[in-house]
């Protein structure tokens, strides 16, 4: 690889315009492909097979019209007073607009809603009345009939008493006839008391089935009256929207639309949309990335010495981040990709971009003071320096490609787009920079630099000689007992750092973690304080019916269901929405007590899950963008351990084999072990229990983004990595060469350090940059990449790692003969090229191998690593 990098510096080189004009067509091309394929990014997540997406999957087929999603629009009077007339009518017209919204099915007018309700209220307090009416008037129609049947009673028994004295005086044959009419009276008397009973039975029954009805109708009524369109005060109402599709495939294009017809408030009115209306995608870059990138342009200034020095690794970033984040956003067309993935893909492609160029521009620029042609400077720092920046660019992208063995959909594209911006990045740096590198020639130096290097052409070299000499300084290893020092010093801060990650908490943002000057952070304050917290996390359980033949049984039912749903400790409200045609399934609205990422709400998802069945007869499902939530992040948190597990191993086997060691790739490991949740514990205390949060703006801690842990993992793992290769391979190559372990120690720090320094820095403002994005998903993300970086580089590999080698001494290189055997040669820094291409001025080569040999010079060779 090395030689064939050597090969394709040297071409590119030597036709820069070529390499230029094609990297810039290749530009141009993403553009086009972005014009014709881009779609709409999501908003929202979802993932296959959690019980929500099932219990949602499943009414989209048997009750297409509770699968809709929703969304919530909050109107308030300004001056906090209740609507008036004027201004009632006047949200009813932005609701007959939005009604007219393709894609949205219905528009509920807060008002009109309410009023039903009152009707219903009413309707139940006047159903009362005339239940009771018609029960005093069949217990006085009851009262007439037991009147007169007492009547009938003692005409029987006058007519029997008659009949007894005709037959006692011999005369019952006279009077027999007349007798006789007389008990056809009473009998025909008799059988009207009969019927009328009847009737009045029959009444009765009616009446007290109606009186079930409407107790049943008073109870749901009940229990849902803490369900309000219209606040207590009167100064705030909810407009529901309800739209076709499911919460999760809601076009972009819809809630724009709603957006146009709510954006003009009526006098007096403020109009609030929430976030599951209004959150669209975050911008690409803002104010704060671009601030990052600046930090990034003045460490480079300084590092090397010169403006076209320090703008071509940050144009050829730009570039690559160019060509990979319109490449992206062109397949959103045709993939459902979540709107921070191109802006992941973005800030990878930034940092490593800028690093990887980085690389090879300050390996050129050595090798030019110390005597090289251009060209073949440019050739040897792109098969040495190149060389590894390929290395270290592929360990990031498998880590990235690796987030698909999660199982997660979206995490594996996310995954999949940062693997492609990183390829990209590293194809630009092996070819592109070199290409510049071309084009600008001698004046990657700077003025007083070339002026050195002329003098030191026409002094045969000794010039150039003197500064290497004169640079000399004694190597000593560090004492065993600051060695001790730095391993203890370094690991209780970085176990401190991280214990806040033992009390992680994961879930989506919602409105209450948008900037409080946003319109979804008011409508959630607003929802909070008017309405209840539930309001903003409202809950759908879906309940199999069992077949009835009759309103009143599955009427029954539900009422059933809703009373169990309804007792539960963090319930406040419940309401039917409705049942299927074919009356087997019936949908309800729960309302919790706390918002939809507080732990109560988390832990009634799993308790409602658990009753079911319900009595032993009714199986119920949750779903809802807080049901749906909790399952994203128990499936992410499921996935992060086996993710962990493959990096961990991955980095074993990497580390083997570029450093034919085993204690190094163990304690290497382990410190990207604690990188990774001293950067956890960070994100913690800063955006979960909201410590220095005025620094940050976190105006509302909460929950940590589900899928930060996880994505964390193999982005930290790459450029961990990267640093690993640096100081290590300064340290392996100077240990190969016959130094002590404990003096290559301390070479390899040297030799790398300020690359590491530049680099790291120049990462942790790229990724600094975004910490202050407007999208309160790319914050934590921004800090735990920066904070990982900061750890990582200047704590762990600059810190720990030399102390432990030091400690270990010629154990730290011990590898078994027949692992040695068996693994291959991976010459990551590049050291068979440099054997084949000697480069380095005769005097100043000389002058440095002398001090190497000597023991009192570090060894003029950057490490290289990526």
């Amino acid at each position: 690889m090395a030689e064939f990098l050597y090969r394709v510096g040297r071409w590119s080189a030597r036709r820069a315009r070529t390499v230029l004009v094609a990297w810039l067509a290749v530009l141009v091309a993403a553009g086009v492909a972005f014009a014709l394929g881009a779609g709409t990014l999501a908003t929202t997540f979802s993932i296959p097979g959690t019980p929500t997406a099932e219990v949602t999957d499943r009414l989209q087929s048997d009750f297409p019209d509770a699968s809709g999603g929703t969304g919530t629009v909050v109107v308030q009077t300004e001056d906090g007073e209740p609507f008036t007339a004027e201004q009632e009518e006047a949200v009813a017209g932005l609701v007959a607009e939005a009604a007219a919204v393709d894609g949205v099915t219905a528009v509920m007018d807060p008002f009109q809603t309410e009023a039903d309700r009152a009707a219903q209220a009413q309707q139940v307090e006047s159903g009362r009345t005339q239940i009771e009416d018609g029960r005093a008037q069949l217990d006085a129609g009851q009262a007439q009939l037991d009147a007169g049947r007492e009547q009938l009673e003692a005409g029987q028994a006058q007519l029997d008493a008659a009949r007894a004295q005709a037959e006692a005086a011999g005369m019952l044959a006279q009077v027999q006839p007349q007798l006789d009419a007389q008990q056809a009276a009473l009998d025909e008397g008799l059988a009207a008391l009969e019927a009328q009973q009847t009737t009045l039975d029959d009444g009765r029954a009616t009446l007290e089935e109606q009186e079930a009805q409407l107790e049943q109708g008073a109870t749901l009524l009940d229990m849902a009256s803490e369900i309000r369109m219209v606040s207590e005060d009167g100064s705030a109402a909810i407009v529901m929207v309800s739209f076709a599709d499911p919460q999760m495939e809601i076009p972009q294009e819809t809630k724009d639309a709603l957006v146009d017809v709510f954006a003009d408030a009526p006098e007096g009115l403020q109009i609030d949309l929430s976030s599951d209306m209004t959150m669209g995608a975050p911008s690409i870059i803002g104010a704060g990335e671009i601030v990052g990138l600046l930090v990034a342009a003045v460490v480079l200034v300084i590092m090397l010495g010169t403006l076209i020095g320090a703008g071509l690794p940050i144009l050829t970033a730009l570039i690559g981040v160019g060509i990979g984040a319109l490449g992206a956003l062109s397949l959103s067309g045709v993939v459902e990709m979540a709107s921070v993935t191109p802006v992941l893909g973005l800030m990878l492609g930034l940092a490593v971009g800028i690093d990887y160029s980085l690389f090879i521009v300050n390996r050129h620029r050595r090798q030019l003071k110390a005597g090289d042609e251009l060209h073949e400077s440019i050739a040897l720092a792109n098969g040495t320096s190149g060389n590894a920046v390929v290395f270290a660019g592929t360990t990031v992208l498998v880590a990235l490609l690796a987030l698909n063995v999660t199982g997660i959909p979206f995490l594996g594209l996310m995954g999949t787009v940062g693997a492609l911006c990183i390829a990209i990045a590293v194809l630009i740096a092996v070819t592109l920079t070199p290409a510049l590198l071309g084009l600008v020639g001698l004046r990657i130096l700077s003025t007083k630099e070339r002026a050195q290097l002329e003098a030191g052409a026409g002094t045969g070299g000794e010039a150039a000689a003197a500064p290497a000499a004169a640079s000399a300084a004694p190597l000593r290893p560090m004492s065993t007992g600051w060695a001790v020092v730095r391993v203890v010093v370094g690991v209780a801060a970085l176990l401190l750092v991280a214990l806040p990650a033992l009390d992680l908490r994961v879930n989506l943002p919602d409105g209450s973690t948008e900037p409080h000057d946003s319109s979804q952070y008011q409508a959630y304050a607003t929802l909070a304080e008017k309405f209840g917290e539930g309001q903003n996390g409202t809950l759908l359980v879906v309940a199999d019916l069992p077949a009835s033949e009759t309103e009143a049984d599955s009427m029954t039912a539900q009422v059933e269901i809703a009373q169990v749903l309804f007792d539960q400790d963090d319930v406040v409200a419940v309401a039917p929405i409705g049942t299927s045609e074919d009356g087997t399934v019936a949908a309800f609205q729960v309302v919790p007590r706390e918002g939809p990422t507080s732990e109560s709400t988390e832990e009634l998802v799993h308790t409602l899950r658990d009753m079911s069945p319900i009595d032993g007869t009714y199986e119920i499902g949750v779903a809802g963008s807080a049901s749906g939530n909790v399952d994203i992040s128990e499936k992410l948190e499921s996935a992060l351990p086996v993710y962990l597990a493959v990096v961990v191993g991955l980095s074993l086997i990497i580390l083997v084999l570029v450093f034919r060691s085993i204690f190094v790739p163990v304690i290497a490991t382990l410190g990207f072990i604690l990188s990774y949740f001293a950067a956890l514990g960070g994100v913690v205390a800063i955006y979960q229990w909201g410590w220095l949060s005025g620094v940050f703006g976190v105006e509302s801690p909460g929950p940590i983004l589900n899928f930060l842990p996880t994505i964390l993992v193999g982005i930290l793992f790459g450029l961990a990595m990267d640093y690993m290769l640096f100081l290590g391979s300064g340290m392996r190559e100077a240990y190969a060469h016959g130094a002590p372990a404990r003096i290559a120690v301390v070479q390899g720090v040297r030799a790398g350090r300020s690359v590491v320094t530049a680099a790291a820095i120049i990462m942790i403002a790229v990724f600094g940059g975004f910490i202050f994005s407007h999208s309160a998903m790319i914050r934590p993300i921004g800090f735990a990449l920066a904070f990982g970086v900061l750890v990582d580089a200047f704590v762990v590999r600059m810190m720990l790692v030399p102390a432990l080698m030091h400690l270990a001494g010629d154990k730290a290189w011990w590898l078994p003969r027949w692992l040695d055997k068996i693994l291959p040669d991976v010459d990551v820094e590049g050291a068979s090229l440099e054997r084949r291409h000697p480069h380095a001025h005769p005097a100043a080569e000389d002058a440095a191998e002398g001090a190497e040999r000597d023991g009192d010079v570090e060894k003029d060779k950057a490490p290289v690593g990526g």
